[in-house]
Parts: C-alpha cells; structure tokens; sequence
C-alpha cells in the first residue's frame, strides 16, 4: 500500500503536514512533482518562474535523501500520472496541501479528487496557511489565521520509506515548453537553504528599519524580507516565518526599534493570507472586477501601443520605466512600484486592468494569485471599498529617488542628467539634452497630470451613476478587513463607497 504525497506551491519537507502523515503510517511513499505542460501555457506563468521552481525540486530532492527517499518527477496529467502509479505501486493514498490558484489550477484538482472517488484513493489535503476553505463568516477569520500561526512547525520527517520507483527524472530534462521565450538575469535562486538564509540575515539585521525603507527602490533591494518567492512556492512556511520573527520579538536582548520592524513584518504576513482569501472566496477575481457593477468601467480593447510601451519600459516617466525594467532584469521590485506600475496603466493609461496585470504576473518570479489579482484590482479602483489611489510619477519618483540613482542603473539613456532635471527630462532645453544626454530618451506617453484629472473624472461620474449601496456593502461583507463584525462599521453617506482598512496597507513583500 502506497501513499503519494503531491507537492504543489509546497517545495519542503519541515512543516509538511501531508508528508509528515505520510511518514508517520511507515509504509511506502512517493514524494511526487508533476510538470504540467498545460499550466506552464496560461497568460499568467513564465519560464523565470518555472526556473526557481526547478532550483526547488533539486533541493528538495536533496532534504528527501536525508531522510532515505527520493523526489519523483514526472511530466503530463497528474490523473494519468495517478493512473500509473496506481497500476505498479498498489496507490492507495493521495496526501497534499490545499492551493489557492487561478481556475486552471482549481479544475485541476477537482479533476484530481474526481479520479481518486472513482478509483478508490484515499484523498485528502491540508491547510498551508491562513486561507480557511468554504469560509461562511469573514469575521472569524483574523482570528482563525493567529491559532493557525501558533500551531507547533512540524519537523522534517527523520525517515520516509522508499518504493522501488525509478530515481527522479532531472528537473533540467522535464522544462515544460513556453510559448514566449524568457529572460531573467539576475533573477532570485530557489530552494530551501536559500530561503533559509534569507529568512536568517533579514531576523539578525537587514529588518531593522523595515517599516521606513521597503518603498523606495533604492532601499527595499536589502530592507525586503525578500522572502516573497519562497512564500508563493512554499520552500519556507509561512507559519515558521512567523515563529522565528516573534521568537526573536521577544527575545531579551532584542532592541526596541528592532521589535517594532519585525511586528510590521508579521503585520504583512497576515495580510498576505488576507488577500489570497478573497480569491479563494470569490474565483472569479482572476477574471472580472471585485465590484461586479465596475466591471464596465472600460469597454473596447486597450490602445496596443500605449500598453507596449508600458510594458517594455518606455512610457517617458523615468520611475515608471526604471520600475518596469528592473523588473524584467531581477523578478522582482518593491511593493510600492509594483502599485505605480498598475495605476499608471489603469489611470494615466485607462488601460483595462486584465492585460496589465497578466503582464505583471508573468513577471514576477513571486506570483501569488490570490495576492496578484486582488492587488491589480484595488490598485484600478474596481474594488468599490477602497479609496482611489492615482499615483503622480513625478512626484513619486521625486520622494522615492531624490537623486536619481535608481533612474540612472536601469535607463542607461538618463546616466548623464543632473538629479534637478532626471525626474522630467521631456522638460529639459535642446542646449541641456545636448549637454547632459537625454536625447534618445523617449517622450512621455500623454500628460500624466490631465490623464490623471480625466481618469478621476470618468471614475467619479461611473460610480455615481452605475454604483450601488446593495454592491459595495456585498464587496465589503465579503472581502473587507476588519477584527470586528462589518454590522457593526456605520452606513456609507449616499453613494460614496466604503474606505476599507486595505488601504492602510501594502502587500507583504
């Protein structure tokens, strides 16, 4: 009798609950990944994501041969791959933990608990963290998600009996085909050890500060936990995270300033699980707005040339483009730009909110549905709860790279410019380009301060005139914050929308 234990966005084996349960019943185990061509093809994956994935199927290979097993790998349908193995390895038992993805990855698993009923497997799965299934009452969630939090991290199984399967199939020989080619040169490394000591130098040092330095680009590189693809994969556990930062909290020799990094920390960690429930409540985020009466707020396709441009780092707004670029060098860029990203496309642009966010997913080697999708929308105002946000890129980029230092590293076109002039070099003489560079530059888009008038304008009149009171306090009972009972929170003046508690934070990253 053979258990699979199925690993999906869970690459680890210290607190695995499937894997530990698996261990615990001593008979044979197959620690299993499949490659699924299909998931690899959707508008929201990329190769630079399934390249940290293959650097966590190597190390979790390597904690599985500690403990006398190894990681199966195969490629295709997972129910066809179940299929097999029930044939040659008596399956009895399908153990993973519970994922919160877009619709391809929830058909999937329905798909999968389909054939195990029909096959006689026993299927069963685990929470990972904070996101609580068939949730019926919002109100109990905040404190669901903390006696989840201080449940004991379990530790990685010392021993997990082995089958005589074939020896894992290289991660390297099972790359799944992407249809658009993907580089990534100084993206993160994946695997646990990495995570490990991540999470290691960020609790001695690197959170100090924390709270102050995550939004400028400049700082966030070193003051991020950066811990944000090994959450998405699941190579730390969240719930660990949150012990070893508490733990050192309230360690004696702590310093103050130290703890109250750490507690905003934990505070993102919470809102982390926050923002993947409200997908897992409401799977139609993936792909209409969270307010259903803003979902036509823009009609017709989006000017092609205006998201290009987005897209490939040439709006003419130097943060914008700087953010943009970074990001498809690294992977990765702090929350703060990756929320100027989405509202200058969604405003200044009046780019439909789903093309920008499909390309923002697929840069990010974190990609977090749950996150991803929730966040695109608020940061369009299609949540009808929270207050628009409709950054100015100028000033933005004036508070956050005062020197231009930022701007200067990834628009090589700009290195030359004084910091006075960097922030607006479409206002720069012919006699400055000259002089300093900029020439080559791109010009902006449109003016970002009448796009952003018409913006607020077009948004206002739409809410007046299509937004009801009925549909924002169903947005808000469902998805808003609170560690009260939403009855409780005063009616909304006429057809102003509720302020969420949202809008006091960002997305943990």
């Amino acid at each position: 009798m053979t258990t699979v234990v199925w690993f999906k966005r869970d690459l680890r084996t210290r607190d695995h609950a499937p894997l530990a349960a698996a261990a615990r019943l001593g008979e044979p185990v197959i620690p299993l990944y499949v490659v699924e061509d299909d998931y690899w093809q959707l508008p929201d994956t990329s190769e630079r994501q399934w390249a940290f994935v293959q650097d966590s199927l190597k190390d979790l290979d390597g904690q599985l041969r500690r403990a006398g097993n190894r990681l199966v790998v195969r490629k295709g349908l997972v129910t066809d791959v179940l299929r097999q193995l029930k044939a040659s390895h008596d399956l009895q038992r399908v153990f993973c933990h519970q994922e919160t993805g877009g619709q391809w990855t929830f058909e999937r698993d329905r798909a999968v608990i389909g054939w195990c009923s029909e096959n006689n497997v026993e299927f069963r799965e685990w929470n990972q963290f904070g996101v609580v299934r068939r949730l019926r009452n919002r109100d109990v969630w905040d404190g669901a998600w903390t006696e989840l939090m201080r449940q004991p991290v379990q530790a990685a199984p010392a021993s997990i009996p082995a089958t005589n399967l074939a020896p894992i199939n290289h991660p390297d020989d099972m790359s799944p085909e992407f249809s658009r080619r993907d580089t990534c040169p100084d993206r993160q490394a994946g695997g646990s050890a990495r995570g490990d000591r991540l999470l290691a130098s960020f609790l001695e040092r690197r959170c100090i500060g924390y709270q102050y330095n995550i939004s400028s680009p400049l700082t966030a590189v070193k003051a991020c936990s950066r811990l944000s693809p090994h959450i998405a994969w699941g190579t730390v556990s969240m719930r660990e995270i949150y012990q070893w930062s508490k733990a050192t909290s309230e360690h004696r020799n702590t310093l103050p300033r130290k703890k109250k990094s750490l507690t905003s920390f934990r505070s993102r960690l919470h809102w982390h699980c926050h923002f993947i429930q409200k997908l897992e409540d409401e799977p139609e985020l993936e792909f209409r707005a969270m307010h259903r009466e803003l979902e036509g707020l823009k009609s017709g396709p989006n000017d092609s040339d205006r998201l290009q441009r987005w897209q490939e780092g040439q709006t003419g707004w130097p943060l914008v483009d700087a953010s943009m670029r970074a990001l498809h060098h690294t992977g990765w860029i702090n929350f703060r730009m990756r929320a100027m990203l989405m509202a200058v496309a969604s405003y200044q642009l009046w780019l439909h909110w789903r093309d920008p966010a499909l390309h923002l997913a697929r840069m990010f080697t974190d990609f977090e549905p749950g996150i991803h999708y929730s966040q695109a929308q608020m940061q369009s105002g299609l949540t009808g709860i929270n207050a628009l946000r409709i950054y100015n890129p100028v000033l933005q980029s004036q508070k956050l790279d005062p020197d231009g230092e930022f701007i200067r590293r990834w628009i090589p076109e700009l290195a030359g410019v004084p910091a006075e002039m960097i922030h607006t070099p479409w206002l720069m003489t012919p006699a400055q380009k000259s002089r300093f560079g900029g020439n080559t530059y791109i010009a902006p888009v449109c003016d970002h301060e009448q796009a952003a008038r018409s913006a607020r304008k077009a948004v206002g009149d739409f809410r007046q005139r299509h937004v009801s009171r009925e549909e924002t306090e169903r947005v808000l009972e469902r998805h808003g914050s609170r560690r009260e009972p939403v009855q409780k929170r005063p009616k909304p003046p006429g057809k102003q929308p509720w302020k969420s508690n949202d809008d006091q934070l960002s997305l943990f990253d």
